[in-house]
């Protein structure tokens, strides 16, 4: 059998986000760590994931028996004001991403400035990818400020 051509099927996206929190930066890059690792999760269930912080750590999905996914490693890595992650996240098709959070303190809160740049061959469901990182900013700020006191 050929291979089959096709043509137009590439694509690109990109999410910005920006969002203030009650809490000092050392605390929001924690809280990240812990959202988008053991306390990573989907509006219907628990996904937790292994997050090793560090230049070259592995974020991946761990299902055990030696199954799970991998979704990128870590690129850079400054506490606490950056974490960057590349790798193809949760798209299962010829894809590559580019995740950034970067911190600043600024009047007592944290700037937490959120980027997701994707491209490849980028399929309809990936195309609403904006209503997660959403939802996990979302919990990054509500834990934060709590964890903070605030």
């Amino acid at each position: 059998m050929a291979a089959t051509v096709m043509e137009g099927v590439l694509h690109a996206f990109e999410v910005v986000k920006e969002e203030r929190i009650a809490a000092p930066a050392e605390i929001v890059f924690e809280t990240i760590l812990e959202q988008m690792g053991p306390l990573n999760s989907t509006p219907e269930k628990p996904m937790p994931m292994v997050l090793e912080a560090w230049p070259g750590g592995r974020w991946y999905r761990d299902l055990g028996n030696d199954s799970g996914h991998f979704w990128g490693h870590v690129q850079a890595i400054r506490a606490p004001v950056l974490l960057e992650i590349s790798g193809p996240l949760f798209m299962s098709d010829p894809a590559v991403s580019n995740l950034q959070y970067r911190l600043t303190e600024e009047d007592g809160e944290t700037v937490m400035r959120f980027r997701h740049r994707a491209m490849g061959w980028v399929g309809e469901q990936e195309r609403a990818v904006d209503s997660g990182w959403s939802q996990l900013i979302g919990r990054i700020r509500a834990a934060a400020a709590e964890r903070a006191g605030k």
